[in-house]
């Protein structure tokens, strides 16, 4: 039976209906568009209508779930969502209000994008049928889907896999307090900012960056500076370089992956570093722990996430439902990849 998957993320929320394959029947993004709280979740309810639509059109009169994933935290034991980038999304009712607008016999189950990126992959990506994995997302920020023993790891609050908190480098800044060191140093804006740092610190530097406006630089303006030789550029992405190793060798220690899938915005145009990510990651990690993982750039790109929320979907459909109606990981239990 076809499930709905929906992806939200910071600026917009893709939808699509997928069969038991994961082929794509329909599919759709729609902005945000500055909307907040309420004004969101009526937006997933009123898209997710628009797929039910779709789906008597090709004579399905209900899905046999449906799955969504949202940009911060799932607080599965309450039915809530923290997230940053959704004003008013501070302990956000998702649950609640999606299953009181749909179909009370239709599963409903929601979870990280961080989760649903490394069921996704594992699912129709890069590391398909894998059962030990590790999705890096970095991106406006930083995080990790985790996969131990075909179990996604959440912790006690859903919280595991919060990376960008690694401490990488001492002493503590204050810079670290809102978005942790590692996604200071290594994320899509933390690059912008670490270049800005160097350009006021280095008044001789006059290359390609000292021209533009501090407003106007991007991440994408500093990948292309790189490209033509900038040094500055070069001196901001090979600091980075060191940090994605780093940070990759402690995961490889921790959790011993069969393979590490990258995947974000920035990986985009850092997977050319990938070899020297791996070289570094080398280094520093478990010696037969990293002999043993593939180091992979993601392949669904940004449909990592909305795979994985028909991936929840599926294993919502299929499920035994617990005795509240609500799927096992909406409850209590981990979601398994198995």
């Amino acid at each position: 039976m076809p499930v709905i998957a929906m992806d939200l993320g910071g600026t917009k929320l893709a939808t699509a209906v997928l069969d038991a394959g994961g082929e794509s029947l329909y599919r759709e993004i729609i902005p945000i568009g500055g909307r907040r709280g309420t004004d969101v979740a009526a937006l997933i309810i009123e898209r997710c209508e628009g797929a039910l639509e779709k789906l008597r059109a090709l004579g399905t009169a209900s899905p046999g779930a449906v799955g969504v994933t949202v940009p911060g935290i799932y607080h599965a034991h309450r039915g809530t969502v923290w997230a940053p980038n959704i004003p008013g999304w501070d302990d956000y009712p998702l649950l609640e209000e999606l299953r009181g607008a749909l179909d009370p016999g239709t599963p409903v189950v929601i979870d990280s994008d961080r989760a649903a990126y490394i069921l996704g992959e594992t699912w129709r990506g890069a590391a398909r049928g894998a059962q030990h994995a590790i999705f890096l997302a970095v991106g406006t920020g930083i995080g990790a889907g985790i996969m131990v023993d075909g179990q996604v790891l959440r912790g006690r609050g859903d919280i595991a896999g919060a990376i960008g908190w690694l401490a990488l480098d001492q002493p503590f800044r204050e810079q670290y307090l809102s978005c942790g060191c590692f996604e200071h140093h290594a994320s899509g804006p933390g690059l912008v900012k670490v270049a800005l740092e160097r350009l006021a610190e280095d008044q001789a530097y006059a290359g390609e960056l000292r021209s533009i406006a501090p407003s106007a630089l991007t991440t994408e303006g500093l990948f292309a500076a790189h490209d033509r030789g900038d040094s500055l550029a070069r001196s901001v992405l090979e600091e980075a370089i060191v940090y994605w190793g780093m940070a990759v060798a402690n995961l490889v220690s921790l959790f011993n992956p069969e393979v590490i899938v990258f995947g974000g915005g920035v990986f985009g145009p850092a997977a050319s570093f990938l070899d020297r990510i791996r070289a570094e990651a080398v280094r520093w990690a478990q010696p037969i722990a990293v002999q043993q993982a593939r180091f992979v750039v993601s392949s669904l790109a940004g449909d990592a996430g909305l795979y994985g929320a028909g991936r929840l979907a599926m294993l919502a459909a299929t499920e035994v439902l617990a005795p509240s109606g609500v799927a096992p990981h909406t409850a209590t239990s981990p979601v398994t990849n198995r």
